[in-house]
């Protein structure tokens, strides 16, 4: 039996095909973690089959891994637009062919607490496509073990606001859910009157207040950002909502994120925030709006991008329907750059950021 990952929420690609149609064939899957670590991969080699038969083989394959694994929660990737419209609900399955197979995919996916199936593109899909190709070439199973996972000692956040700490509260909860090895040791909150800070005093956080204005300038204030936030050994600083310019030293460079309500490197810069970035993406016309997590320079907006995420922008969205729909792609995207920064997997090189 395969080790159990201590993760919850497993990753899987998975591809099939066949040569011939029907013909000789293979259907393959990966499981990953959220940070990109491989658990496992497998293709099996299916001697007369067709190319949709190969696919589900795959993804029922992958489903009956993951529960080995004890996941709870799981997202599925597939280049079959096909397959992922019938696992989504949104075709009817009618071939007999694929029907006993489409029911025990449905009911594993029943037994897990939360599913998502995507389509991605093909060279999307590299990974789980050779995997399949190889078990074809060499008419056999293929199988193989990722490394064996060791339990990530929690890295410490320190956490900047200036608003309603909705962006916090979500971090927090990754964590209590188990898919974020972070603590948030710290919060800062530059102004004393919002509900971020009544929020942060909810997770046993209580705020320290450092107002710009209370300090004789960006130098004097930025000097007392850093010293709370060595003095509480933190690992990575998130700008949640804030909204100060201070001065990064070279030993936080690279160790400051912020996640913006727009596609950087468009609608950025000093004045761009909240509705304010909203309004000018539908002023603009845009079709497709998103959010981007970046490490922060000393200069609005301009950091390095990590992640981004895209949502669509409808024909009569407001600024705060807009910004809703936003949001839910920002609670994705910034733990899952936590993630990744926690596992090592970021690097910065000529002002691009690289995921090992």
């Amino acid at each position: 039996m395969a080790k159990k990952a201590t993760d919850k929420q497993v990753f899987i690609y998975t591809d099939g095909g066949s040569r011939g149609n029907p013909g000789p064939g293979a259907g393959a899957y990966l499981l990953k973690t959220p940070a990109g670590v491989l658990l496992e991969s497998r293709a099996v080699f299916l001697p007369e089959t067709t190319n949709n038969v190969a696919e589900y083989t795959g993804v029922l394959m992958a489903l009956k891994a993951a529960q080995q694994r004890g996941a709870e929660s799981i997202s599925l990737f597939s280049d079959s637009e096909l397959l992922v419209r019938q696992l989504n609900g949104q075709y009817r399955v009618k071939s007999p062919n694929l029907k006993e197979l489409h029911a025990q995919c449905m009911e594993r996916l029943a037994s897990f607490t939360s599913w998502k199936i995507s389509h991605v593109r093909r060279e999307q899909n590299t990974e789980a496509d050779r995997l399949a190709n190889q078990a074809m070439d060499r008419r056999e199973d293929i199988a193989a073990e990722g490394p064996t996972l060791k339990k990530c000692k929690p890295i410490r956040l320190g956490i900047l606001l200036s608003g309603g700490g909705r962006t916090m509260l979500n971090i927090q909860e990754e964590i209590n859910s188990g898919r974020l090895p972070a603590e948030i040791v710290m919060v800062i909150s530059s102004r004393s009157k919002v509900q971020g800070v009544e929020r942060a005093k909810a997770i046993g956080r209580a705020p320290t207040i450092l107002r710009k204005k209370d300090f004789g300038g960006t130098e004097d204030f930025s000097n007392r950002i850093v010293a709370a936030l060595d003095k509480a050994k933190v690992d990575l600083v998130i700008q949640a909502g804030w909204l100060c310019l201070w001065q990064i030293p070279r030993k936080y460079e690279n160790r400051v994120m912020n996640i913006h309500p727009a596609l950087l490197p468009s609608f950025g810069g000093q004045g761009m925030w909240g509705h304010h970035v909203h309004e000018a993406v539908l002023k603009a016309g845009c079709k497709v709006s998103g959010c981007t997590v970046h490490f922060c320079t000393n200069e609005y907006d301009a950091g390095p991008i990590i992640i981004q995420r895209c949502c669509p922008v409808l024909e009569n969205d407001s600024p705060d329907i807009l910004a809703a729909r936003v949001f839910k792609e920002e609670c994705i995207a910034y733990p899952e750059a936590i993630r990744l920064f926690a596992a090592g997997k970021l690097a910065v090189h000529n002002g691009i950021v690289h995921c090992k």
